[in-house]
This record gives C-alpha cells, structure tokens and sequence, in this order.
C-alpha cells in the first residue's frame, strides 16, 4: 500500500487507488491512512465525521463508510497485477485483512508499504540531526528532498473536520520547521543570492514570521543589498503592530541595528528554544529559529 496525504489524498493498494471521492468515506480513509498501522477508535472518527453531533444511527453510518471503503479495497485486490512474474504483497489478503474491525475501532494495515507523511519525518530527523553535526551540505540535501515530497496542503480534497484540521496544522507547522532549517542549511552555504526570490515569496505569505524575515534580511543584507534588507525589518515591523499589537523580538531587533550599522551581519545567537511569530506546536519549536553564520 502506499499512502500520500501531503497534497491530494491518494491510497493506492495493489497499484490502484482506494480513496472515494464521496466526502465522508473520504475523511474516514484520510484519518485511517494518517495512522496506518495503529487503532483509530471509533470515538475518533464519530468525533471527526460529525463534530460533537451524531447522528442517531451513528454507528450503523460510520460501517457503511468502512463497507464502501473495503467495497474499493476489494475491487484493488482483484485488479490484474501489472507483472505476474512478481509475486504481489496483497496476494491473499482480503479487504478486511487490510481495513481490519479490531476492538475500540478500525486498522488500516499498510501490509510494509510506503507513506510520505512517514518519509517527509525520517528526511527531515536525518536533515536536522546533519545540521547539529555541522553538515550543512548534506543537511540542504535531506530536507530539500524531504520537502519535495509536499504537492499541496496535507488532505488537499478532503472536507477536514476537527481531528483532520489538527493533524493538518501539525503537518504544516512541521514542513515550515524543515523549510526554516534548510534555509538556514543554505545561507550557512554562502547560498544567499539564491535564496532571495523564494524568500519574497515566502515573507511574503507568512507575513509575521519573524524566522523567514530574519534569514530575508541576513540574504538581502549578504547580497550587497542593505537597505532593502532595512525596508524587510520595517514591514515586518509595521504588520506585527497592526495585526498582532506585537513589537518585533529583541534578537530581530538587534540584528536590525546590526545591519544598520554595517557590522556584523549575522544576529545574536538565538536560544534553542526561541518562540517565533508564528505559533508551531511544541514537537516542532526545538527547530525554529536563525543560528548565527
């Protein structure tokens, strides 16, 4: 089985797409596929489908959404193999040994198969764990390519209710984190002209993101391009105070003056576990923020 739901939700099992294109089967193969391989309750998916409001019949619905899922599983089982000569992993597995009753809830059972959620964190701990150990060129790599595994907004397609949206904001909270770090890998590479038109993009659309500001500011500044790198710190500080009622933080501040008088370029060193603009959830925050060059 492999499994993509950061971008459009896709399933495929035996080659061929499971995922319906009916809304609720559709949030229920989404939370199923999020956690292959592990128990989702019932509780979960009533919570996720219905929000606190059940239905009566909220049971016997949720088995008709399994039914019609394990309906697709089936017809994916039975589809001709692309190479007989290769033996095939869902060789006979039936559609309940893949999307299995178990007590307390249901098991999407990934039979070894792939997932990018599942991939996107193994690239991404080998880029982090290359950037502790100073290996800035291979740290670039690992996340790039952990990066390049997002098509879209996680669950793009699906109607997300309460438990979807977390997971949805967790998801992207953890790509911004990878996304920070190899900027950081790429401008500790002198790689700073190179950063600077997806930097104004990316200020641009995470508009009270200190760290993104910040790294916009050391590219722009090394670039020979000071007094843009000024004018970043001014908007930046203009939409904190209008939107946010925030000052911009004391180390953005410093690094601020420290452009301004020309020396040195690069900011104070941030703590470990510095807090940007933009909140991220605890797993993640160990991640964000600009280490001096």
């Amino acid at each position: 089985m492999q499994i993509d739901v950061l971008g459009t939700l896709d399933v495929r099992e035996n080659g061929v797409s499971i995922a319906p294109t009916a809304p609720k089967p559709r949030q229920v193969l989404a939370l199923l596929a999020l956690h292959a391989d592990r128990v989702v309750p019932v509780a979960a998916l009533v919570d996720e489908l219905w929000s606190g409001r059940p239905p009566r019949s909220v049971r016997t619905t949720l088995q008709t959404y399994v039914l019609q899922l394990r309906e697709l599983i089936t017809l994916a089982l039975h589809q001709p193999a692309a190479a007989p000569a290769a033996p095939s992993p869902s060789a006979g597995r039936s559609a309940k040994d893949v999307l299995a009753t178990v007590p307390g809830g249901y098991l999407l059972v990934s039979g070894g198969g792939g997932s990018d959620v599942r991939e996107f964190e193994r690239l991404a701990g080998l880029g982090y764990r290359a950037m502790d150990a100073g290996d800035h060129k291979d740290a670039s790599r690992l996340l790039r390519e952990a990066l390049l595994l997002w098509t879209g907004p996680a669950f793009a397609g699906v109607p997300a209710g309460a438990r979807l949206e977390t997971e949805a904001r967790r998801l992207e909270e953890s790509r911004l984190c990878a996304l920070d770090q190899r900027i950081e890998a790429d401008l500790r590479l002198g790689r700073h002209r190179e950063l600077l038109a997806e930097l104004t993009v990316l200020t641009s659309r995470y508009a009270t993101h200190e760290n993104l500001h910040a790294q916009f500011m050391l590219a722009l500044h090394r670039s020979g391009r000071r007094g843009e790198a000024l004018d970043v710190y001014h908007r930046l500080r203009a939409t904190l105070v209008r939107d946010l009622g925030l000052e911009p933080s004391p180390r953005l501040r410093r690094l601020q003056q420290s452009i301004l008088v020309a020396a040195p370029e690069t900011p104070p060193p941030a703590p470990r576990q510095a807090v940007p603009a933009v909140p991220v959830l605890p797993a993640a925050r160990a991640r964000v923020g600009v280490r001096p060059l």
